[in-house]
């Protein structure tokens, strides 16, 4: 049985691959906690948000596998 919490190996892979599919499917995976992150006072702050997305991106695009 699968975790439905994690998101699958076969799309981490592609999304490292940067595939632009599997990097949404990334993003949509964390965006309610990304949300949760940017929220102040019950505001969403689209700045930091904007930036915790870029983040996430750029993490995904310098990780391997090999290490």
């Amino acid at each position: 049985m699968r975790n439905k919490k994690l998101i699958p190996f076969e799309v981490i892979e592609k999304a490292v691959a940067r595939e632009p599919e599997a990097i949404d499917n990334v993003l949509c995976h964390y965006t309610g906690h990304i949300k949760y992150l940017s929220t102040y006072w019950g505001h969403v702050n689209d700045d930091i948000q904007d930036r915790l997305k870029a983040q996430l991106i750029k993490a995904i695009l310098q990780f391997r596998f090999d290490r």
